[in-house]
């Protein structure tokens, strides 16, 4: 993607891995803005949302800022979104952290705590196993490793969403496809080759549907 397509807008909240998802980005010969303006993220040729945290922390932010309307807008224009770990969880209908909070609302179902026995949070490398071939994984093998720092999994309502599994006390879903929008529960900035390959099968998606 070259600067005729415009700039990949990066969600700032006040929170997130924001430095390392932009270095990622920047090396792959895009502009990356971070910002915290609703309007941006609509301008943008894609959107990436990180997360590092609590979802409801995060939501309040969101909420604050009047950024959860632009990211429900986005999605619903159909503009390439890619929504990391709490990113992801804040997709969903609602979670459990925390007591029960309500999320965006983009994506039916709820973000539950690791079962119970478990070493919390899931910290580290573990495999991703492909559930379908789809171009966000394109030259990445299946059960391929990525970096997990998480203390809550998401359950989606519709299995079809489900794009990548993970095993840590069963099954959870750590990546999910729907459109143009994906989402996954490890950080690609923090996984190696495998994670900027991820980053870079996405700016080729974004580049492909975004808008300049």
């Amino acid at each position: 993607m070259d600067s005729r397509t415009g700039k990949i807008a990066i969600v700032d909240y006040g929170a997130g891995n924001l430095r390392s998802v932009a270095n990622a980005v920047a090396s792959l010969g895009c502009r990356p803005a971070v910002t915290s303006e609703p309007g941006d993220l609509c301008r943008a040729a894609a959107v990436i949302l990180p997360g590092v945290g609590a979802a409801a922390d995060t939501m309040r932010s969101l909420d604050g800022l009047g950024l959860s309307g632009a990211i429900r807008q986005v999605v619903a224009d159909g503009l390439p979104i890619l929504a990391i770990c709490v990113g992801m969880q804040v997709l969903f209908d609602e979670t459990e952290e925390g007591g029960r909070h309500r999320c965006l609302g983009i994506i039916p179902g709820v973000v539950r705590r690791l079962p119970v026995g478990l070493k919390i949070p899931h910290m580290g490398w573990n495999q991703v196993r492909q559930a379908f071939r789809h171009e966000i994984f394109e030259s990445i093998p299946d059960g391929a490793n990525f970096y997990f720092v998480h203390s809550y999994r998401a359950e989606p309502d519709d299995p079809a969403v489900v794009a990548g599994t993970t095993e840590y006390g069963g099954l959870f879903c750590s990546a999910l496809v729907r459109g143009n929008l994906v989402a996954t529960q490890f950080h690609p900035e923090k996984s190696g080759e495998n994670g900027l390959q991820m980053y870079r099968n996405f700016l080729k998606l974004a580049a492909r549907d975004g808008r300049p």
